[in-house]
């Protein structure tokens, strides 16, 4: 299976990327488009740019494209994560993205999983840096998922994940029609 984690930043996505390939037989994450391009040698704006952002798009549609031999991956962020960012920042997404390659990267993918901010989150997890960026960031990913004014993402399911962080595995494994954890696992 192929699933995609969009979400702002500190909202949890690393970590459930790395539970959902301890439960899922096969499964690996894969590597984030910042620490790939990094490893390329490109250098970001801090914060980031409009540029990086682009940057992180384009490099994100190239991992969900790119065929994988693997019976099983994690995406810890997809193409629509760095789209939002650009709109949190003011971009147009309609004027930005290139919808078809959106829509190919994405159909790669068995289920979209959203890690949204919730008042858990932002009392569990860490503080995060940039929180107006976050928070804008957030409405941006929110509103291009379920308003879809590039008719991107079509028919690959959604599952927003505004449940508490400990019901989230189990959310995503039954999306998944897998079995939910036990105690001990």
């Amino acid at each position: 299976m192929r699933i995609g984690i969009s979400g702002t930043h500190g909202t949890g996505k690393t970590t459930l990327a790395e539970t959902l390939c301890e439960h899922l037989p096969g499964h690996v994450t894969a590597e984030e488009p910042y620490y790939l391009l990094e490893e390329e040698g490109y250098e970001f704006d801090f914060p980031p740019s409009p540029a990086d952002y682009r940057a992180l798009l384009a490099r994100s549609l190239r991992c969900l494209s790119d065929p994988l031999p693997l019976p099983g991956i994690v995406f810890d962020r997809t193409p629509l994560d760095y789209l939002a960012y650009l709109v949190a920042t003011g971009v147009n997404a309609e004027r930005e993205a290139d919808a078809r390659a959106i829509q190919s990267a994405l159909a790669s993918l068995d289920l979209l999983v959203l890690t949204v901010i919730t008042p858990e989150t932002e009392q569990t997890l860490p503080t995060p840096e940039m929180p107006q960026l976050r928070a804008r960031m957030n409405d941006a990913l929110l509103d291009l998922v379920y308003a879809n004014p590039l008719d991107a993402w079509g028919e690959v399911p959604v599952l927003e994940l505004d449940v508490p962080l400990d019901n989230r595995l189990p959310a995503v494994l039954t999306a998944l029609g897998q079995p939910r954890p036990t105690k001990e696992s």
